[in-house]
C-alpha cells in the first residue's frame, strides 16, 4: 500500500513521468497555521537541477493545495497537495521496458506488476516520489516546532570522506537550523569541499557514490512510543526504508554495540534540577522502544545511484538473453545531499505520528 501512519496518515501517489505526484495527509490537527513559504523552502532543498552534483532535471516542485486548508488554518479533514511534473524526457527510457537496469526496481517491479508498471524514470519507484514526503514532513516539522521539537541532519559520509558526528547529548537549535541552508550540510566545512570533489570525480567517470546521513531530533519528552512492534525505532525504520536508496539504519551507537560491554553501553541517569537526563546517549534517546527525553539520534546508509553511464551487464526480458546496457538520460552522481531533507521530513512525519498517538503527547 502507499499509506503510512497511525494517528496521522500520508498517502502518496504518482509516477516520475506522470502528470503529477502528490500526497493526501489525513488526521492533521485542525486549526494549525502553516507557513507555506517555509514548506516551499524545504521542497527547494530536495528539488533537482540545483548544481553540478545533481541531475539536470529541473522541477520547481511547486504545489497546489486541493483541500484541508481554509481561512489560513488546517480544517482537520484530509489535506491534499498536487505537485505537477514538467521536465521529463520519457524517450530516454524507451529501451528500459525490456532492458533491466542493475540496482533498480525495473526487474522486481516488472515481475510484481506483470509488466504493467510505468517504467519511465523509474515510475512509482522513483526518488521523485520523495517530493510529497518532504511536503508532508515540512508541515509536521512546523507543528512539532510549536512544541519545542527541532529536527536536523547532516551528511556524515560521502564515499570515503567523513564529517564529524553530532554531539550525542544534543546539538543546539541554531546548529540544526544552520545546516538547512548549506548545499552540502556538514559540521566541518572543510569536508564539504572534499565531498564535492568525490562526487564530481565519480560523475566524470560515469559513476556514482553513496554515503550516510545522521539525523537528530531534540526537545521530545520522555514517554512517547510503544514497546515491540510499534517502538519508536520500528516506526522510524519502517519510514526510512520507504525512502529509495536507504539500505541501512542504526540508532545511537548502533552496530558499535556489538563490540561493547554493558558498562560501556549503558546510559547513566541523573537529575538536572527537575529534569531527568543521561550522562551519555549511546542508545540514541530510546529505551524499550520509548523516548527517554534525550535527543533521538540515528544514521542511515544511502547506496550509490544505480543509474550510471558505464556499460553494465544485464538482461533483455523480450529476448530472454544477456546483454549490455549503457544508461542514457539525466541522473544524480550522488543522491545523499538531496536525501538530507527527505530523511528529516520522514523523521518529522513519523515523530509527529508517535507524539499524537501517545497519551503523553496529546
Amino acid at each position: 500500500m502507499n499509506t503510512f501512519g497511525q494517528r496521522i496518515r500520508i498517502t502518496i501517489y504518482g509516477e516520475s513521468h506522470g502528470a503529477s505526484i502528490g500526497a493526501v495527509l489525513d488526521g492533521l490537527p485542525a486549526g494549525e497555521v502553516i507557513d507555506w513559504d517555509g514548506v516551499q523552502l524545504e521542497m527547494a532543498r530536495r528539488a533537482p537541477g540545483r548544481n553540478a552534483m545533481s541531475t539536470a532535471r529541473a522541477e520547481a516542485d511547486a504545489f497546489t493545495i486541493q483541500s484541508g486548508f481554509f481561512n489560513g488554518r488546517t480544517t482537520g479533514t484530509p489535506l491534499c497537495a498536487v505537485i505537477a511534473n514538467g521536465d521529463h524526457h520519457s524517450k530516454d527510457y524507451e529501451q528500459l521496458r525490456h532492458i533491466m537496469r542493475p540496482g533498480h526496481a525495473d526487474y522486481s517491479g516488472k515481475v510484481r506488476y506483470g509488466g504493467y508498471n510505468d517504467y519511465r524514470g523509474g515510475g512509482h519507484f522513483s526518488g521523485r516520489l520523495t517530493a510529497p514526503l518532504v511536503f508532508a514532513g515540512a508541515i509536521a516539522s512546523q507543528i512539532l516546532a510549536r512544541h519545542g521539537v527541532t529536527i536536523g541532519s547532516h551528511i556524515l559520509q560521502v564515499e570515503d570522506v567523513c564529517d564529524n558526528r553530532f554531539a550525542t547529548a544534543g546539538e543546539t537549535v541554531s546548529c540544526l537550523h544552520a545546516l538547512k541552508s548549506m548545499t552540502l550540510p556538514v559540521l566541518d566545512a572543510d569536508k564539504a569541499v572534499l565531498m564535492e570533489q568525490a562526487i564530481l570525480r565519480a560523475k566524470n567517470n560515469g559513476d556514482s557514490v553513496g554515503g550516510s546521513i545522521e539525523c537528530m531530533a531534540t526537545g521530545l519528552p520522555a514517554g512517547l512510543g510503544d514497546p515491540f512492534f510499534d517502538s519508536v525505532e520500528s516506526q522510524l525504520s519502517h519510514m526510512m526504508f520507504s525512502v529509495p536508496a536507504v539500505k541501512g539504519i542504526e540508532f545511537g551507537d548502533g552496530f558499535a554495540f556489538a563490540g561493547m560491554r554493558g558498562s560501556q553501553a549503558n546510559d547513566s541517569f541523573y537529575y538536572a534540577g527537575n529534569a531527568v537526563k543521561t550522562k551519555t546517549n549511546h542508545n540514541g534517546g530510546i529505551n524499550g522502544g520509548i523516548t527517554n527525553g534525550m535527543p533521538i539520534l540515528f544514521r542511515v546508509a544511502v547506496k550509490p545511484t544505480p543509474s550510471i553511464s558505464q556499460v553494465q551487464d544485464t538482461i533483455d526480458t523480450d529476448t530472454e538473453e544477456n546483454c549490455k546496457l549503457e544508461i542514457k538520460g539525466r541522473h544524480d552522481p550522488c543522491i545523499v545531499q538531496r536525501a538530507v531533507p527527505v530523511i528529516e521530513a520522514a523523521a518529522a512525519w513519523t515523530l509527529l505520528d508517535v507524539w499524537l498517538a501517545t497519551p503523553q503527547g496529546k
